[in-house]
């Protein structure tokens, strides 16, 4: 079938239909949207041997009505009378929809399943606390009666951890605990409670003399791709990573102190920078998922904002290798890290510089003089933060590395060109479903002398996947390694085809030395790869905290970090 070039397939540009699967599993704001550009889709086109045909009809368009007949497996009416007493009969809701709007993440799983009317499991009922005392009551109620616990942050999990796989309640954070409790200009930290999201969360920062009488402005330094759409909460139990990682850190470097209502009680660490009080219980809980109780407020540091003095900066380097030795060079150079720091390999670039609409341009052409030619080049996109004169220092730092690894400069347009839509991307996974095309991502963290090998394996087994495009970057640099992020398009006959090949490449994930996943949260879906990583010892720790904290294994039961499950695959007690 031959591709076509000219006519414009029949996006979906409304919002999903009140009460629709769509209005679930459709990412970020029920009216946004960004379609594939001309070059893309022409790619796409060619890729998958389309016409234009193809794209007059939806597969699935997902809007018809949420519908699904499940029994309430766990609580009784005398159990939603009390849990209704804690909270307020406004604060709860049986209705089927919601049970399944909070029961629901961002998986391609569990949009595909969505697309097709099939449910896999709700909770049982969805509670709004309206405050530490809430979830205090709420948990200490469900562990008499061991009913199961759930929460519900942003919506934004890509690894089932959200997934009520054992019926009981879901707790929705950010209803009414999404407030910020105190600024410390001080100490340089702000505490929160844990369902504040994202955008609000930065913008009470950004805006601190006001809001708080502080004698300057703050930034959080922490925008994964979810931001918008995600909670401080969320970023903190997943160990999330933010695109300006590099400089700022990752979650568990932001954190000072955190407070849980845990099964065994509240616990509530201290807000020192840093002790020698034996092992870190701080430590112990970031990146616990919802396992040993529940994130009601956290403290984080923060950062001056001072945008006047960011820095854009972006390289071509003739191939993979050389712009590899770039980035570690740069990570381990102790002149400071760049905030966004991106480097693509040689099939990223080819699609990004369509993207960004650099494809075909005066600098395409000056770059294919100068011999850095499509499929051997790879971009690097970057920024520098903080006092002025540290950013330039950054920035003639990374130049003086990139020209020495044959990287040419080519100004910091790719780098504005990135930054509107760096939050934007994950629409267009809406729009390729409609039409039976398929866009996922999965991370790995990988040490600089294992990456070429993972990386080269990797690709082997996606590419090797007929008709199949993958795009793999690092985007979190570390002076002794950093992570790989492999974006694939492909199609499946059905969903177990594409679970298939998802465990693939996560079981080469294990054998080529690279982590689960670098900042996506282990959940339920990576559970099955946690024994074989971290091994018995480890294991043994976790599944210790896990006695200790919730005896009754009443939170966020089903597999969850692997650590109620023996060697069984979470789908088949779900």
């Amino acid at each position: 079938m031959g591709a076509s070039r000219g006519a414009v397939p029949n996006w979906i540009e409304k919002a999903p239909e009140k009460g629709s699967y769509r209005s679930i599993f459709k990412w970020g704001d029920p009216h946004g949207y960004k379609h594939p550009n001309a070059k893309l889709l022409q790619l796409l086109k060619e890729t998958f041997g389309l016409a234009d045909d193809h794209f007059k009809v939806s597969v699935s368009d997902g809007n018809r009505k949420a519908a699904y007949c499940q029994p309430t497996r766990v609580i009784s009416p005398e159990h939603a009378a009390a849990i209704a007493g804690i909270v307020g009969e406004d604060n709860v809701s049986v209705d089927p929809y919601d049970r399944l709007k909070f029961a629901t993440g961002k998986t391609m799983e569990e949009s595909l399943r969505l697309r097709q009317g099939e449910v896999r499991a709700v909770s049982d009922l969805v509670v709004h606390p309206r405050h530490k005392n809430d979830v205090r009551q709420l948990v200490g109620y469900c562990n008499r009666k061991q009913i199961p616990v759930y929460v519900y942050g942003g919506g934004s999990s890509v690894n089932f951890g959200l997934m009520p796989s054992k019926g009981g309640i879901t707790l929705v954070m950010g209803t009414h605990m999404n407030q910020v409790v105190r600024l410390n200009e001080t100490n340089q930290t702000v505490t929160v409670q844990a369902g504040i999201m994202g955008p609000d969360y930065e913008m009470a920062l950004n805006d601190a003399p006001r809001r708080f009488h502080a004698k300057h402005r703050y930034t959080g330094g922490h925008f994964p791709q979810s931001f918008e759409f995600s909670s401080v909460g969320g970023w903190v139990v997943t160990l999330g990573s933010g695109q300006m990682s590099s400089y700022y850190g990752d979650a568990c470097d932001l954190v000072i102190s955190q407070e849980y209502v845990t099964p065994a009680g509240d616990l509530k660490t201290h807000d020192f920078p840093a002790t020698a009080n034996g092992p870190s219980v701080d430590r112990m809980m970031i990146g616990s998922e919802g396992c040993f109780g529940v994130l009601v407020e956290v403290t984080l540091k923060i950062f001056r904002y001072l945008p006047e003095n960011r820095r854009y900066f972006s390289f071509i380097f003739p191939n993979w290798m050389k712009a590899v030795d770039a980035g570690r060079e740069i990570a381990q150079g102790q002149f400071g890290m760049p905030a966004v720091f991106r480097l693509s390999d040689e099939e990223e670039t080819h699609i990004g510089l369509k993207l960004y609409g650099i494809d075909g341009t005066l600098m395409d052409r000056i770059m294919r003089l100068r011999g850095y030619q499509p499929m051997q080049r790879c971009l690097m996109i970057a920024s520098a933060e903080g006092e002025k004169r540290f950013a330039g220092n950054v920035k003639r730092g990374v130049k003086r590395i990139c020209r020495h690894f044959g990287g040419m400069y080519l100004t910091g347009y790719p780098t504005r060109q990135w930054v509107p839509g760096r939050f934007k991307d994950p629409y267009l996974r809406e729009d390729l479903n409609d039409f039976g095309i398929l866009i996922e991502t999965m991370d790995t963290a990988v040490t600089w002398d294992r990456l070429h090998p993972l990386h080269r394996g990797v690709r082997k087994l996606i590419k090797s996947r007929p008709e199949t495009l993958c795009m793999t970057h690092a985007s979190h640099f570390y002076a002794q390694g950093t992570n790989l992020y492999f974006i694939f398009i492909t199609r499946a006959n059905d969903i177990d085809d594409f679970v298939a090949f998802q465990e693939r490449i996560l079981h080469a994930f294990q054998q080529l030395g690279g982590s689960p996943t670098h900042h996506h949260g282990i959940g339920k879906l990576f559970s099955p790869w946690m024994q074989p990583h971290l091994g018995d010892a480890q294991m043994g720790v976790l599944r210790a905290l896990k006695r200790h904290f919730d005896p009754n294994t009443i939170m966020n039961p089903g597999g969850q970090l692997g650590l109620d499950l023996s060697d069984r695959h979470w789908r088949d007690i779900c």
